[in-house]
Formats: C-alpha cells, sequence, structure tokens
C-alpha cells in the first residue's frame, strides 16, 4: 500500500498576504501567454480563434461564470505578433476594461453569434462577426494563412471557408500548450484539492442511513461556494445497488445501512479543476465490499508508482485491468473506469490514460503534468462498487499526491 503524498506540494492560504510568497496571478497569466505564443509560433497558424472557454481564459485571463460556458458565445483572436482581443458578452467587455489592466482596453469588444442557434443566422451576426475577424487578419498580415479554431459553430464555420480562410483544429495546439503547469497551476490545484479535503469530511460526517444522494450533493455545494468555489461543475453520489454498474450522476434515492456510496466532486478554484473520488461504506461494510476496495487499491497504488517523467501513458494503462477482467465486454464499454486525465482549466486535459488509447497512441509524461488517476472495481455481491481517484503531479523527484482525504482503506461513516 502506498503511504504518504510523495514530494511536496505548496497549499498556500488562499488570501494574498505581505508574508508569504503565494499565487502570483500576474506570472500565472504572463506563463499561458507565453505557453500560447510558444505553440502558436511553432505552428502553422497565423492566428487563433478561440471559442472554447478555458482556452479564452489561459490566453486572455478572462472568465465570466459558467452559465455561457457552453453556448460558444465569447471568443478571442490571438495573432503572432499582437496582443489578444476578446470579444465577450455585453457589459463584460467593459468590466475587463475597468478591471482587466493586462488586456488593451481598445481589445475587449462586445460581440455576439448565434448562442448555438438561438440566434439565427439570417439576423446576419455571423457575418459581421467574419468581416470583422477577417479585417483584423488583414491588418496583422496573416489572412493567407491558416486560422487554428478549437470549437466552432457551424454557420461561423461556413462564413470563414466563404470568405476564403483557411480553418485548421487548433484545439489540439492548446491542449499541448496546457498541458505542463506552472508552480502557481499546481498551488491552485493544489487549493481546489484542499477544499474537497474538507468537503470529504463533512461527508463523512452526515453519510448516514435516510440521507438522500441529492442532500449529500447539496451539501457538497454549499460548503465548496463558501470555500470560494468559483464553480461547482458535477458532483456524482451513487450508493447501494446504484454502484454497479456506475452510471455517473446522482439521484434521491435514500441511503441505506450497510450501502457501499461512493462521491465524485468536480469544482474548480480561480478556474482549476478538481476530479475526485472517494468511496465509503455506511455504518458497516461487507468483505465482498472490503475485497472490491482492495482491488481497487491496488489498482491505483500500482499506476501512481509508475508516475514519473519519460514514463509512457501505455505503461501505466497496462498496470490496470482490462475491460473483460471485471465483466465488460471491451475497453469502449468499460471506458472511465479505469481511467487517467489531465486537469487544469479543464476537466479533461492531457495526457489521457486508458487502455483504449494509450496501448496504440502512448504520450510520455512530462515533469509539470497534473492529471487524475480514477479505478473502478465491481464487488462480488453483484451490486456493491469500488471508486478510487487521485490527483498526481509529475515531479523529478516522483509523484506527488494532490488529494488527501484518507483512501488506503475502505472507511465506515458513522460505524456501528
Amino acid at each position: 500500500m502506498r503511504e504518504g503524498f510523495g514530494p511536496t506540494v505548496i497549499t498556500p492560504g488562499h488570501m494574498g498576504v505581505d508574508f508569504e510568497t503565494r499565487v502570483d496571478f500576474d506570472r500565472l497569466r504572463k506563463y499561458r501567454m507565453k505557453r500560447a505564443r510558444e505553440a502558436l509560433e511553432a505552428s502553422e497558424f497565423g492566428a487563433l480563434l478561440l471559442f472554447d472557454f478555458y482556452n479564452i481564459r489561459y490566453v486572455s485571463g478572462t472568465w465570466i461564470g459558467g452559465a455561457l460556458g457552453d453556448k460558444m458565445s465569447r471568443y478571442c483572436l490571438l495573432t503572432r505578433e499582437h496582443e489578444p482581443i476578446v470579444w465577450d458578452f455585453g457589459s463584460a467587455a467593459r468590466h475587463h476594461q475597468l478591471f482587466a489592466p493586462w488586456l488593451e482596453p481598445e481589445n475587449c469588444r462586445a460581440g455576439m453569434l448565434g448562442l448555438r442557434g438561438a440566434i439565427a443566422p439570417r439576423a446576419g451576426l455571423f457575418t459581421s462577426a467574419v468581416k470583422e475577424i477577417v479585417s483584423i487578419l488583414t491588418d496583422h498580415g496573416v489572412v493567407d494563412q491558416p486560422i487554428g479554431i478549437d470549437i466552432v459553430e457551424l454557420p461561423l464555420l461556413f462564413e470563414l471557408q466563404g470568405a476564403g480562410v483557411a480553418v485548421r483544429d487548433a484545439q489540439q495546439t492548446m491542449l499541448d500548450a496546457r498541458q505542463i503547469k506552472s508552480p502557481d497551476e499546481i498551488m491552485l490545484l493544489s487549493q481546489a484539492a484542499a477544499m474537497v479535503d474538507g468537503v470529504y469530511q463533512d461527508i463523512f460526517d452526515a453519510l448516514k442511513p435516510g440521507v438522500r444522494e441529492n442532500e449529500i450533493v447539496a451539501l457538497a455545494n454549499k460548503r465548496l461556494y463558501e470555500m470560494g468555489s468559483d464553480q461547482v461543475e458535477a458532483i456524482n453520489a451513487v450508493s447501494g445497488e446504484r454502484c454497479n454498474p456506475h452510471p455517473h450522476n446522482f439521484t434521491d434515492r435514500i441511503i441505506r445501512p450497510g450501502d457501499q456510496a461512493f462521491f465524485d466532486i468536480i469544482h474548480s478554484f480561480n478556474g482549476y479543476r478538481t476530479c475526485y473520488y472517494r468511496t465509503l461504506a455506511v455504518g458497516s461494510s461487507t468483505a465482498p465490499q472490503r475485497d472490491a476496495y482492495t482491488q481497487a487499491r491496488e489498482w491505483m497504488d500500482k499506476a501512481i508508482d509508475l508516475v514519473s517523467p519519460g514514463t509512457g501513458t501505455d505503461v501505466i494503462a497496462k498496470a490496470w485491468a482490462a475491460a473483460t477482467e471485471f465483466g465488460f465486454a471491451n475497453e469502449m464499454a468499460a471506458f472511465g473506469l479505469q481511467f487517467g486525465h489531465g486537469l487544469g482549466l479543464g476537466l479533461h486535459e492531457r495526457p489521457v490514460i486508458s487502455r483504449l488509447n494509450s496501448l496504440t497512441n502512448p504520450i510520455e509524461l512530462k515533469t509539470g503534468m497534473v492529471f487524475a488517476l480514477e479505478t473502478y472495481c465491481p464487488a462480488s455481491d453483484g451490486i456493491s462498487a469500488a471508486r478510487i481517484e487521485e490527483e498526481v503531479v509529475v515531479t523529478d523527484d516522483g509523484p506527488a499526491i494532490l488529494t488527501r482525504f484518507p483512501a488506503q482503506e475502505l472507511m465506515v461513516a458513522n460505524r456501528y
């Protein structure tokens, strides 16, 4: 069994103070811009046109909340020799002019496209936006070069193509840029994980017969926002017979004596995310539940022990059971159960580690990568299952663990 958390990762207080070195947000923004510019310069693109909220935040240091995150209503243009231009939702652009001095005021512009089709293309917003973008590309001398786009509404793509702009995939470029985290990013990821450590203590204390899954979700949301979370993206709460197979959601199911229950808490602090499973038993545990947990922990520890710079993700994936060994027909059917994924501004960044993709397309681990490792083991009773997740930083001295709520053995909440 793995003991301890590996090399030290600093988890500073959340406030800025004069007596300690903590997160330096100006340094953070400069690091991210440097990474984005280096990726752009190494690419075939003359510019990046970004609609993915996390890419926009990475490049511009702006954020306006999660409600618009899947609407592709905001966009950002970065050309090789110029500062980023951000088109934002109405008055948010004016807010950036007032409170984001690292951006040129004239580069904070109001913009609107289609809100995923709610505004029809015939309104002309896509046409006018493309005219403005093409004018800027022309002024910056890159209109004849391919433009990299991460995600896009099809009407905008068609307008760009109609204007003669060559469009290429920039999501690969941006994910490559984002995969190596700076010390500031790692501190923020550690702070986000520390918040979840505390929420799991609250869940451990509250988990008892008669409590519903959705009540645990409400408790976790409340505590995270009280501690300063800027977005609680999702919380899975899965108990009893719902554990096997894993449904990836929560319901109003009442938790009963002897249930096994697992939870996944996904939130962000200053943009940096967690993905953090823990499994608990309620009141008591059975031998099948404990055996399943022991197996899930063994798979986890084998994977963590392999984490080091230079290791291929295929090596880690091979440390986990094949899908057929725990009841699934193939790796597609079992995807996400024995699994690893990068963490940062996005929930799923690089590297993605799975037998589905890593055996044929491995990625080399590098110092500064941060990812979550997840294991799952169904119990022999046919209904229970264990789910464990640890967030890992790749360091020159070995893996450092950010997730610290105890998980070496199956813990029993409110033991009888």
